[in-house]
């Protein structure tokens, strides 16, 4: 696919046209609240593998509702004092999988945090967490279960996981609560936008082709799924445009890049049609903070930089985290 966005320069001057929702942060105090009135109970349980490098602990902890979530601890071996941590969301569809897919964060001295995504792990990685919330009538996929309210919207139980798992991560003894970052890419990415608006203290986020950023023009720009999922629905029920632009508004990348304040990292692909490149560089130019860099992949589709922006994630991370 070729160039299909704005220019290089537009890209870097665009701001989204998406409305912040006048009682965003009363919605997400809320939110918290109600979730943090359940205890969190995080449990972790040591597994055995043939993995000699790292120690790996099945997580569980309390999430939205007081709901069990489920996740992975990543620690490199013989680890006797509190190390700076990651916490990694994973991409959309995807599960926590298996221990021996998360090994670069611990291989370079970190305690690394994979958060399990509720509902989701069937198409790839394998998933271990039930959603027991049911929506209305929704397409498949997961950006319409419960659009018709903010409330009760899919990803309102998904970020108040995420930043439960920053919690749960923190709560280990091995973890230096004070050192923490959120790392994804695609959906973690988003959901790595909302933790860095939602949780004041982090040191660094590192969010990579990031999903669920800029609304409006992702719905309307690309025909790929996830973003489709919006338009297959509207496609039916005629007349909820706005209806549904209201409870996306919420859940928009763009408004928690507006409150972020921890250095980040952003990627963007310039051929990437899953996740725009415009709608990533509204968030980028949203962010709040000025110390912020982004990198770009001019000829990459939503692959991104993979295994290059890892390499750059290694690179700009450890001085933050081990300052």
């Amino acid at each position: 696919m070729a160039l299909f966005d704005l220019p290089l320069d537009g890209l870097r001057e665009y701001r989204s046209a998406s409305r912040e929702p006048a009682d965003f942060d009363r919605f997400w105090a809320d939110t918290l609240a109600e979730t943090r009135g359940h205890d969190l109970a995080a449990r972790f349980e040591p597994v055995a593998t043939a993995l000699t490098t790292v120690d790996v602990f099945d997580v569980t902890f309390a999430g939205f509702g007081g709901h069990p979530v489920k996740g992975w601890l990543v620690l490199p071996a013989g680890t006797s004092e509190p190390l700076p941590a990651v916490v990694e969301f994973v991409g959309y569809g995807g599960g926590r999988g298996l221990p021996h897919t998360h090994l670069l964060w611990a291989s370079a001295g970190f305690a690394h945090f994979v958060m399990d995504t509720r509902g989701q792990g069937a198409s790839w990685g394998g998933g271990d967490t039930p959603d027991p919330v049911g929506s209305a009538s929704a397409v498949p996929g997961y950006l319409t279960r419960g659009i018709d309210d903010p409330r009760g919207f899919y990803y309102r139980r998904v970020f108040a996981d995420a930043v439960r798992a920053v919690e749960a991560a923190r709560s280990h003894p091995l973890v230096d609560a004070s050192r923490t970052a959120a790392a994804g890419a695609s959906q973690g990415g988003g959901i790595t936008l909302a933790v860095g608006g939602l949780v004041p203290d982090l040191l660094a986020i590192a969010p990579d082709v990031p999903f669920l950023c800029d609304f409006p023009r992702a719905t309307t720009l690309t025909d790929r799924e996830p973003y489709r999922e919006v338009g297959r629905y509207l496609k039916t029920f005629r007349g909820r445009t706005e209806h549904v632009a209201r409870t996306l508004s919420y859940f928009d990348g763009v408004h928690f890049a507006a409150r972020g304040r921890a250095p980040a990292l952003f990627s963007v692909a310039l051929e990437d049609q899953t996740c725009p490149p415009s709608t990533v560089f509204a968030a980028f130019n949203a962010y709040a903070s000025g110390d912020k860099a982004i990198e770009i992949y001019d000829f990459n589709d939503h692959e991104g930089g993979g295994p290059y922006q890892q390499a750059s994630q290694l690179k700009w991370l450890p001085h933050l985290l081990n300052s």
